[in-house]
C-alpha cells in the first residue's frame, strides 16, 4: 500500500482519506439492517393437498362463501354477518354437516389486513379443514 507524503514543493497534501468514512458508513449500514424488525406475525392455515390422480369428487360438495368488503362488512353466502362471534357460530354449524362443506374465503383487494387476519384466525380456531382462497387473480399483476 502506497502513501503520499505531499509534494516536493512543500505544499500540504490535499487528498481526503476516504477509508475511515467508508468504515463508519459500513458500520452504520450493518446497524440499520440489524434494527429492522422481522415480520413474525402469521396465521398458519393448513390448505388441502391436491389428489395425484386428479379425479373429480363423486358428489358435488356444498360450498359456503365468506366475503370481506373494503368497508369491513362480511357476508356469509350473501347474508350480512355482524361480528366474528356470529361467524364462529356459522362455522360450528357447518362442521356438523357430513360431508363437511367447502369454505371459500374471498377478501376484497381493498379490505384491511387487520380484518382479514381476524377472520382467518376465527376460521383457524373453528377447525375447518376444507378452505379455499378466491380472488388471488386480483393480486397477480402486483408481484
Amino acid at each position: 500500500m502506497a502513501m503520499s507524503g505531499g509534494r516536493d514543493d512543500g505544499s500540504p497534501m490535499m487528498d481526503l482519506n476516504m477509508t475511515p468514512m467508508i468504515d463508519v458508513l459500513l458500520v452504520l449500514l450493518i446497524l440499520f439492517i440489524m434494527s429492522i424488525p422481522m415480520q413474525t406475525h402469521a396465521v398458519k392455515v393448513d390448505l388441502p393437498v391436491q389428489n395425484k390422480d386428479n379425479r373429480p369428487p363423486p358428489v358435488e360438495p356444498q360450498k359456503n362463501k365468506i366475503i370481506i368488503y373494503a368497508d369491513d362488512r362480511m357476508t356469509w353466502n350473501g347474508t350480512e354477518i355482524a361480528n366474528e362471534q356470529q361467524l364462529a357460530q356459522y362455522l360450528e354449524a357447518t362442521k356438523q354437516i357430513v360431508p363437511e362443506p367447502e369454505l371459500h374465503f374471498q377478501p376484497s383487494p381493498d379490505a384491511r389486513y387487520e380484518k382479514v387476519d381476524k377472520v382467518l384466525a376465527v376460521i383457524k380456531r373453528s377447525g375447518i379443514t376444507k378452505l379455499g382462497f378466491i380472488g388471488n387473480e386480483y393480486y397477480a399483476n402486483e408481484f
